[in-house]
């Protein structure tokens, strides 16, 4: 009895002392939340923890997907998948498209698991204020290794950013950060995917900054940064760092030489123009083809295998073949084979359902592109033929900057790649010249491109997001002034006397929106003599302009303008077209210059002055 007593008490110790574990942990774990979520301090710190896991997971994935090349086409020596030497030709001819089929099945085995499209870190910030599924984006991360294991011609990027920034979105939305610090905290994970790609810490973060975020904003200055060096940093710890590209030497550039690279901006604008059109034409054709959505990679492998056969180097990223091109200095009919090649491949592997991004495929292409301009003006110029390697730099930049539509990026990714500063010079004027021709005539990088042809009029990652949470169900009132179509006017103005209301919603029999009345009008002397005859139908006007529910505020402001009116009625629906509220112009224009007032503080970063305990100036 006495060691069963024992026992008892020892049990009822353990369960005490575990329910107090308990409750200090969850207090523990609120604190920290809180702590998290108020100081801007501890965030830096999260980004820095988490850009470091990143830098580590984009490291063992690139150094899994080249492991695979090698598996896959029996790659001989230490050569990249893209210098196109080593590989075995009977490998190319299938791996394509078993690594095709291989994604197209696995697509179809999840589609009844899978919510939707995938939204990426841009969608995110644009439109759901930077929350992301970590599955999905795992989900995507799986499909561009295979992919890219494939030989598919695109980069790995678009799966490190997306395992980046998904990453840090679960993070934010489990310690329920702000809506500003969770679209950060997505940005810092694109932020250090990137860098850690390139090892390049300064064109990740701009690369965050130009197309995650959309803005330079002073508040995400410092967790940016700090994501994008300790995501290089771990990379740097875990492998051996190489540059993007490795130069012997350089010639001095001259002044004219500069106007060069500036025609060459104008011509990258066009080659990115046509990549992305290329890219949707191929897109169509298959789906005109009447091909099934899981099929079409394998189709797509096929169509690959066939340009890839005479031209290894279309294979993958691209990342060894630029490399390949800065030592061996190609012919130029050889070289712009090889252009229309790669860009075709890359259409094809995008149109045809493969994942990944055109990052460093478009660095390649405008690598290629800066050898074939670099050859035509040598004919003219034999002198120049010491500035190759120069022209092949600014052919990168440029055609990638037309392309994703990041100027500073490609930049700055020149500048760490070289550490050459005339060189990035020439970079940035004909970065500037391509990135300004293509906004202004096509309006759209790589990414909102592809958002366009979904039906999404995004144009980049600016918040607008908050517009459809600023819905006219949130803004209207539900006790709106109505009266019957059949009223008679002396009735309406017994009901609603001078002064009660400025505006009345007419309702016909049948409960359906007739119109509004002006009471203003109603109530004119001239009207005196019709008073007894007229009926509320008499007065009714604009029965077609009206709100819906689910409109947002920036639909009713609009609608406002078309009206000329102080208030409209909000429909239950279309079909449907019962009074269910009002809003007024005036409350709609103090909510929406409110919000903007509120986005604009905290992208400045004033919300940290709370945070710290100090009252801003003013």
């Amino acid at each position: 009895m006495a060691t069963r007593a024992l026992e008892d008490f020892g049990r009822r110790i353990w369960r005490q002392a575990l329910r107090n574990g308990l409750r200090a942990s969850r207090f523990l774990l609120t604190s920290l939340k809180r702590e998290i979520r108020s100081n801007e301090f501890v965030q830096i710190a999260v980004c820095a923890v988490i850009g470091s896991v990143v830098g580590v997971s984009v490291t063992i994935i690139s150094n899994l997907v080249q492991l695979l090349h090698k598996l896959d086409f029996a790659i001989s020596g230490n050569g990249r998948l893209s210098t196109g030497i080593g590989i075995d030709h009977a490998r190319i001819l299938i791996v394509p498209a078993i690594g095709g089929l291989i994604l197209g099945v696995l697509a179809l085995a999840t589609q009844r698991f899978a919510r939707g499209d995938i939204v990426d870190p841009i969608e995110a910030n644009a439109l759901y204020g930077g929350r992301m599924s970590l599955l999905d984006s795992l989900r995507l991360t799986a499909s561009t290794i295979i992919s890219n294991a494939a030989g598919a011609s695109l980069g790995m990027e678009a799966g490190y950013t997306q395992l980046g920034s998904g990453l840090f979105s679960a993070i934010a939305s489990y310690f329920s950060l702000r809506r500003s610090d969770r679209r950060i905290f997505v940005t810092a994970g694109s932020a250090a995917a990137i860098a850690a790609a390139f090892n390049a810490p300064l064109a990740g973060t701009f690369y965050g900054y130009e197309l995650i975020l959309g803005s330079y904003a002073p508040g995400a200055i410092a967790p940016v940064t700090v994501a994008a060096v300790c995501g290089t940093l771990s990379e740097r710890f875990l492998g051996e760092t190489e540059p993007l590209v490795t130069l012997s030497g350089s010639a001095p550039i001259h002044m004219a030489t500069y106007v060069l690279f500036g025609v060459m901006g104008v011509l990258a604008a066009g080659i990115g123009v046509l990549a992305m059109t290329t890219v949707t034409a191929t897109e169509r054709t298959l789906k005109g083809w009447g091909i099934p959505d899981w099929l079409r990679p394998c189709v797509g492998g096929f169509a690959i295998s066939a340009i890839a056969y005479f031209d290894p180097q279309v294979l993958g990223s691209g990342h060894g073949g630029i490399q390949y091109h800065f030592a061996v200095s190609w012919a130029l009919l050889p070289l712009v084979l090889l252009l229309v090649a790669k860009l075709l491949a890359s259409a094809i592997s995008v149109g045809s359902g493969f994942r990944g991004g055109l990052f460093s495929s478009s660095l390649f292409l405008g690598c290629v592109f800066g050898g074939v301009f670099a050859r035509i003006v040598s004919y003219f110029d034999p002198s120049l033929g010491v500035q190759y390697p120069a022209f092949l730099l600014v052919g990168m930049g440029s055609v990638a900057a037309a392309i994703i539509g990041a100027p500073f990026t490609m930049v700055f990714l020149v500048l760490e790649s070289t550490l050459d500063f005339p060189m990035t010079i020439g970079v940035l004027v004909s970065v500037i010249a391509s990135a300004t021709i293509v906004r202004l005539t096509f309006g759209y990088s790589f990414s909102t491109w592809r958002f366009h042809v979904r039906g999404l009029t995004l144009r980049g990652a600016y918040d607008v997001g908050w517009l459809a949470d600023l819905s006219v169900a949130r803004l209207m009132r539900s006790d709106p002034k109505v009266a019957p179509t059949s009223m008679p006017l002396r009735s309406l103005r017994a009901k609603y006397p001078p002064g009660s209301a400025k505006l009345v919603f007419g309702v016909a029999p049948d409960g359906h929106y007739a119109g509004w009345i002006d009471m203003a009008f109603a109530h004119d002397p001239q009207l005196d003599d019709a008073v007894d005859a007229g009926v509320v139908a008499d007065l009714v006007q604009q029965p077609d302009v009206f709100l819906l529910p689910s409109e947002n505020i920036r639909t009713a402001l609009a609608r406002f303008e078309e009206g000329q009116c102080e208030a409209l009625p909000v429909l239950s629906a279309r079909a449907d077209p019962r009074i269910v509220g009002y809003v007024t112009e005036a409350y709609a224009l103090r909510r929406y210059t409110q919000e903007l007032e509120r986005r604009s503080s905290a992208e400045a970063g004033q919300r940290n002055l709370f945070s710290l305990g100090q009252t801003p100036p003013g």
